[in-house]
């Protein structure tokens, strides 16, 4: 089953992405995830993209099946309060994740006075501390002078958080393997995840950082080309953009043979001296000629006849869509991982569970996100055990608030 995590309480004191998406994938893995923000939301409560009526639909995505309690942070009692739930006794407990600052008042020494086994998990922006976020990483890495047209002078930013996305699962699995090892030798772990270092470390792996370390120049920008194999958009007749990919040698000769440039493509190699089946670089190098080739047959065909021709291949190829044609008429229109779901916003609208898909298990659907505090009260009993009575006076004195009270 899908709740492999299922009595285990996570704390969860974040912003943004990275630290949000850590604490989503441990609750869609079952754990409880109790999340605190201060009264009226943090900063990224009101993020974009909003419903009509204001409400943050990223806040919802990032925060789905959580429980929500709304404290005032600012408040000495209030700062007592968080680091008492992060700190709270049991045996499945005592599992933080953060991008709190690493020297404020959730520090992982100031948390493990309290529970010396705790585990916390940080997120960090660089690993002196300093603010970052993924534009401000690819632009001090290079990314973006790599992106876009070979003729483009400035920078290129896209749109995708990677750092942030694979930080966020990093922090998951630390937390999971920490907590694994706790399980057998009692051993708590202070576990810092800084965006810079996985985007560092990504560079490295892929080896994009032993490029220009041994051949002492940077990779140039060659717009949508793939780089080292064949691959580019093309436009067809009916002015439909499609992506061909070819890396596997099959994924080649089917492509040649669906198109029927056979006879170009053997013309090329002959004067090239190459052969384009066995070796992939060489369509990557001589992929001006190629591409004319392709381009040449698919502005003469429709896309459904592109399609026809494709069927039943090995070619590796999608139509572009806008995300509104996807979810009308592409992968989200089949795919069982979304579910119409009404969240704490009043929207409904098609929301994921987990994309890990456990093999013969079932699969739970996606719940809700909370509204900020509505489960203020059910953590502060449950969790800290307070009386009915120490809860109503937290409320009283604006320590806490509720669901009703938490929006500004």
């Amino acid at each position: 089953m899908d709740r492999l995590l299922a009595g285990k309480r996570v704390v969860e004191g974040a912003a943004f992405v990275a630290a949000p998406l850590c604490g989503l994938t441990l609750a869609q893995m079952g754990a409880e995830v109790i999340r605190f923000d201060a009264i009226g939301g943090g900063p990224d409560y009101s993020r974009w993209p909003l419903t009509g009526g204001g409400a943050s639909l990223y806040w919802e995505g990032l925060n789905k099946g959580k429980k929500s309690i709304a404290i005032d942070l600012r408040n000495p009692r209030g700062r007592e309060l968080a680091i008492e739930i992060a700190t709270a006794a049991g045996e499945d407990g005592g599992l933080f994740v953060t991008n709190y600052p690493a020297n404020g008042f959730l520090s992982h020494a100031a948390l493990a006075e309290r529970r010396p086994d705790l585990i916390s998990v940080r997120v960090m922006g660089w690993r002196d501390g300093g603010n970052a976020v993924d534009y401000t990483i690819n632009a001090a890495l290079g990314v973006p002078m790599m992106t876009g047209p070979a003729d483009h002078e400035g920078p290129v930013n896209h749109v995708l958080p990677a750092w942030d996305l694979s930080t966020g699962l990093y922090a998951a699995l630390s937390l999971v393997s920490a907590a694994w090892r706790r399980s057998v030798t009692g051993e708590g772990a202070e576990i810092r995840v800084p965006l810079g270092d996985v985007a560092m470390a990504t560079l490295g792996n892929l080896g994009q950082v032993a490029e220009v370390a041994v051949s002492g120049a940077d990779r140039p920008r060659i717009g949508n080309d793939l780089f080292g194999a064949y691959g580019r958009d093309f436009r067809t007749a009916d002015g439909r953009y499609v992506m061909l990919v070819a890396i596997t040698a099959r994924q080649w000769r089917d492509l040649v043979t669906a198109l029927g440039i056979e006879a170009e493509v053997a013309a090329v190699e002959t004067q090239c001296g190459v052969n384009f089946t066995a070796d992939e670089g060489a369509r990557y190098v001589h992929r001006a000629a190629l591409n004319e080739i392709v381009e040449a047959r698919t502005t003469a065909l429709a896309l459904a006849d592109l399609a026809t021709r494709f069927e039943g291949t090995a070619v590796c190829w999608s139509p572009y869509n806008t995300l509104s044609e996807a979810l009308r008429d592409g992968p989200f229109a089949t795919s069982p991982l979304f579910q119409p779901t009404t969240h704490a916003s009043g929207a409904t609208y098609p929301t994921p569970r987990s994309p890990v898909e456990f093999v013969g298990a079932e699969q739970h659907p996606p719940g809700p996100a909370p509204a900020l505090g509505a489960h203020t009260d059910e953590v502060l009993t449950s969790v800290l055990g307070l009386s009915r009575h120490e809860i109503d006076r937290l409320h009283d004195d604006g320590v806490v608030a509720g669901a009703s009270m938490s929006r500004s």
